[in-house]
């Protein structure tokens, strides 16, 4: 998801600048305008005040508990599709300070066959959404679109053929087949034909983790651009709370409550 602003970043301001006029108020003002007689603040003062409550509890949900996120490419399908809107655990890694990222309450760290949202390396202003695939010291190999990991093949079965479909483009036919993550079964797209043909050997260094997407052979993950190191993880996929078919322009309401695994 490329953001156009960054919302954080916006958010925490408003926060602290309706925080600080309404304090002002408070501290200065308040008092005059009763002694004087007025009942009613300038509209900026009163804004301020109003507005303040509501914003930090959106800052306090949004950063610590649960947050919302549109998933805009089919990188992830058949787990998630183009137009879901997941609900993200702001805390299953972590507590972690709004804006700067910084971890403040160690709670948990990412686990292969997670669905995690993180800040792309390249762009930490980016948000991507991808499967954990490698942990820390995890020798991952991917030939022949077979992964496998520590030596451990992660068996794929075919249970049946599929579209990619992405937003404006024409559909590809693909397979669709259960892969076992290691003990974490879960579907994957493979094209027959083409697609991600490349192969690599690498072992996954300490602090950072490898990602891939689910849709094997159209996902921009770590086989691209690399390790995400554990600093740029923002949460945990838990479940769809709504989803959207843009290409019939209709609600998808099967997806609605299903859990992100």
């Amino acid at each position: 998801m490329n953001m156009s602003f960054d919302f954080p970043l916006i958010l925490t301001l408003l926060v602290i600048v309706t925080g600080v006029i309404s304090l002002i108020d408070i501290i200065f003002f308040a008092k005059k305008r009763k002694a004087a007689g007025k009942k009613k603040p300038s509209v900026l003062i009163e804004y301020s005040r109003s507005f303040f409550p509501v914003l930090l509890v959106v800052l306090l949900i949004r950063s610590f508990l649960v947050q919302p996120y549109r998933v805009p490419t089919g990188s992830l399908e058949p787990t998630i599709m183009p137009g879901d809107f997941i609900a993200v655990n702001q805390f299953a890694y972590g507590l972690r300070l709004p804006v700067i990222n910084t971890k403040i309450v160690a709670i948990g760290e990412p686990k292969r066959g997670d669905i995690a949202l993180f800040r792309w390396p390249d762009n930490p202003s980016i948000i991507f959404v991808k499967r954990v695939v490698g942990v820390p010291g995890d020798h991952i190999v991917y030939r022949n679109k077979i992964l496998r990991i520590n030596g451990k093949i992660c068996a794929q079965k075919l249970l049946g053929t599929a579209l990619d479909v992405e937003p404006d483009m024409v559909p590809i036919p693909v397979q669709r087949k259960l892969e076992n993550l290691v003990g974490v079964k879960h579907q994957i797209f493979i094209r027959k034909v083409g697609g991600e043909t490349g192969s690599f050997d690498i072992v996954v260094p300490k602090g950072f983790y490898f990602m891939m997407g689910d849709n094997r052979d159209d996902s921009d993950d770590s086989r691209d651009w690399g390790f995400v190191p554990e600093a740029n993880f923002v949460g945990k996929a838990m479940f769809i709370w709504f989803s959207w078919n843009s290409e019939t322009s209709s609600v998808r309401w099967h997806r609605i409550g299903d859990a992100v695994k």
